[in-house]
């Protein structure tokens, strides 16, 4: 087996998906969580690393200049050697310096089938309300690489979950954040596989164990 990846998660809220990713972390995983990013030191996902044992730092982003910023987060990836990045509620984007220096290597989850429902603006509830209000009938998060514009990076993986005709947007937003917690994890195992092995992840093909589980009350 290939050596597993040192990979970062970047967090600015509560850190669910960040909790996914340490709940499925394990000695056979191709991914290590070595460090924590958060922008503010009062998101809920620093306890979550502190109960974990993953070391965690705080890099404001409030007010700063972008080639400040970007000098700043590079420095700290580098001193834990880090290979891959987990955007895990991570509502800044990120640092030129940093996209060109990760190239492919940086994963966001978004809360709903791109390329629809996506761009500036569109995160947490505001999402949900737009997925409702469109009159659409599936919706379900998606995996995609990071790149210089909100939610336009290719895409590794989706996880279709109907909506129900009586949904509000919190009850959406409950249901696709199940499917996030239990997609994130199978994308980054997917990506970083390939990664360690030298070859193209390309898509996680989305049949079998994932809509097995997306069956079972998603």
């Amino acid at each position: 087996m290939s050596q597993a990846l040192k990979a970062a998660a970047f967090a600015s809220g509560g850190g669910t998906n960040l909790q996914a990713l340490i709940d499925h972390q394990s000695p056979t995983t191709p991914w290590t969580l070595s460090l924590l990013v958060c922008n503010h030191d009062g998101a809920g996902a620093l306890q979550r690393a502190e109960a974990a044992g993953v070391t965690a730092a705080v890099i404001p982003t409030k007010d700063r200049e972008p080639a400040d910023l970007g000098r700043e987060t590079l420095e700290l990836l580098e001193q834990h050697d880090i290979e891959v990045i987990f955007l895990s509620g991570y509502l800044r984007k990120i640092p030129t310096e940093v996209l060109e220096r990760f190239p492919r290597r940086i994963l966001n989850v978004h809360p709903a089938l791109l390329p629809a429902f996506g761009g500036k603006g569109m995160y947490g509830m505001n999402v949900h309300r737009a997925v409702i209000d469109s009159g659409a009938r599936i919706s379900g998060p998606t995996v995609h690489y990071v790149d210089e514009e909100y939610d336009e990076g290719t895409i590794v993986a989706q996880w279709p979950v109907p909506l129900k005709p009586s949904d509000t947007p919190e009850e959406l937003a409950a249901r696709v954040l199940r499917a996030e917690h239990r997609l994130y994890p199978l994308a980054a195992d997917h990506v970083c596989s390939a990664l360690a092995e030298g070859r193209d992840p390309g898509p996680l093909t989305c049949k079998g164990e994932v809509y097995r589980l997306s069956d079972a009350g998603l």
